[in-house]
């Protein structure tokens, strides 16, 4: 009992947002690429990336190292404010599916409009991807480059702890996930007794 609290009041265990990356796809270079990265800087007040598809994909008309989607990286107080609206959207409910086992969670909004952005029919609508990654002071010893040392296991964000966190942070809901069919282990044809 004594031990728990310990933990609990130790500040070195604080979780924090470390970065929000909002990640809006548009899956074409071009107009409509150029438009959607003039919304997230509209959104972000800094200047979006613009990322490369990885292969070729022709059913989904892409080409290698075409530019498909553009995307920002926010810390501090700004990753906090725009977090909290991407969850306003979203009526702070997630499902325990958009967390990982790192203890980071993403989720997804349709319109863009919803963030309190005012409707321009010159640029459209577009749906972005909210990534939220969690983190505890003291990180930087494993990522440092003189005295480089391992972080302990107990130290690591559970899928469980950035569960609470959330739910205590914004008093939110999460309800359980969808549960993903199993596939049968044998592939080849079936015997007859």
């Amino acid at each position: 009992m004594v031990a728990a609290s310990k933990k609990e009041n130790n500040p070195m265990r604080e979780i924090f947002v470390k970065k929000l990356c909002i990640n809006c796809s548009t899956g074409e270079s071009g107009d409509r690429l150029t438009r959607a990265s003039k919304v997230l800087e509209q959104l972000c007040d800094q200047s979006p990336v613009l990322s490369r598809a990885r292969i070729t994909i022709r059913t989904f008309g892409i080409r290698r190292n075409e530019k498909i989607s553009t995307h920002c990286t926010v810390r501090g107080k700004k990753a906090m404010d725009l977090l909290d609206k991407g969850l306003k959207v979203k009526e702070y409910e997630l499902r325990t599916n958009n967390f990982s086992s790192t203890g980071s969670f993403g989720f997804g909004i349709n319109e863009h409009i919803d963030l309190g952005i005012k409707y321009d029919p010159s640029t459209g609508i577009y749906g972005m991807d909210f990534y939220v990654v969690l983190g505890r002071r003291g990180e930087r010893v494993a990522k440092r480059k003189r005295a480089r040392a391992s972080v302990g296991n107990s130290h690591h964000i559970k899928k469980n702890e950035a569960i609470k966190w959330f739910e205590k942070q914004f008093e939110g809901v999460v309800f359980p996930g969808k549960k993903k069919k199993k596939k049968s282990q044998y592939r080849g044809k079936k015997k007859r007794k």
